[in-house]
């Protein structure tokens, strides 16, 4: 499955700090739990990574709603 696939899978999305000190994204859904932790720099560049893609999803919705 490429990341432009749509997909009938459902999950529950959590993200918040561990008392280690990292920050934890946690995916679960369909008997799967898959806890992903990363400092907090690399949490910071995965945000910055969100905000980037939000921003192109954007320009690219904006694009496809335009009437020809």
């Amino acid at each position: 499955m490429g990341i432009d696939k749509e997909s009938e899978i459902a999950a529950n999305l959590q993200i918040g700090p561990t008392t280690l000190g990292m920050v934890r994204i946690y995916i679960e859904g369909n008997g799967i739990e898959l806890p992903l932790d990363f400092d907090p720099d690399e949490a910071e560049e995965i945000a910055e990574e969100i905000r980037a893609a939000a921003a192109r999803a954007r320009q690219m919705g904006s694009k496809g709603s335009k009437k020809k």
